[in-house]
């Protein structure tokens, strides 16, 4: 129950505004469990419905729930260059097996301002050789930008790819100083 005695939710979420455009910021009980880009209408209804079904009750959209209050806050700060990194709960049910392996590594190994190649990340897990595993990895990352995903990058200088799109890619890396600002 939370101050007012009201039972929270067992998943929560919210649309916010960012530099990126709409992301829908999603928690279970156990800390933030997905993010989710481009949260226009439709796909966020897909993304709650996904939700629904993953955990077996109707998401509620709750802007203002302790679940979701410091997340908001911090991918705010984010956004406006006021915070660098994210120290927050992760709820990491949405992922198993090799892909929470490399998305934990990437969290905690690849700070704000770098960028890591395909090929290091799956070295650092032990599995030289399975890039392209990582790069399946970093399309199934449920926390884009609170695990960082933008900040992996092709081993020749290339960006690679990305599941909120390449120009999102360019705009989270340019926000931390690793690409130049887009000068339109």
């Amino acid at each position: 129950m939370d101050s007012q005695g009201q039972v929270e939710p067992r998943v929560a979420w919210a649309v916010v505004e960012s530099g990126i455009g709409p992301l829908l910021l999603a928690a279970s009980r156990d800390g933030l469990v997905n993010v989710v880009f481009h949260a226009t209408d439709p796909v966020r209804d897909r993304a709650v419905e996904r939700l629904a079904s993953r955990f077996g009750t109707e998401p509620v959209e709750a802007p203002g729930s302790p679940l979701l209050a410091e997340a908001i806050r911090q991918v705010e700060a984010y956004f406006t260059g006021r915070r660098r990194d994210f120290d927050l709960p992760l709820d990491w049910s949405l992922i198993s097996g090799f892909n929470r392996e490399v998305l934990r590594e990437l969290a905690s190994g690849v700070p704000y301002g770098t960028v890591v190649g395909y090929g290091e990340l799956a070295g650092r897990v032990g599995q030289p050789g399975a890039a392209q595993a990582v790069g399946a990895a970093m399309g199934a990352n449920p926390l884009p930008v609170v695990v960082p995903c933008h900040r992996v990058v092709e081993s020749g200088g290339g960006i690679g790819g990305f599941g909120g799109g390449l120009e999102t890619k360019r705009k989270l890396l340019a926000l931390e100083g690793v690409l130049p600002e887009p000068l339109f």
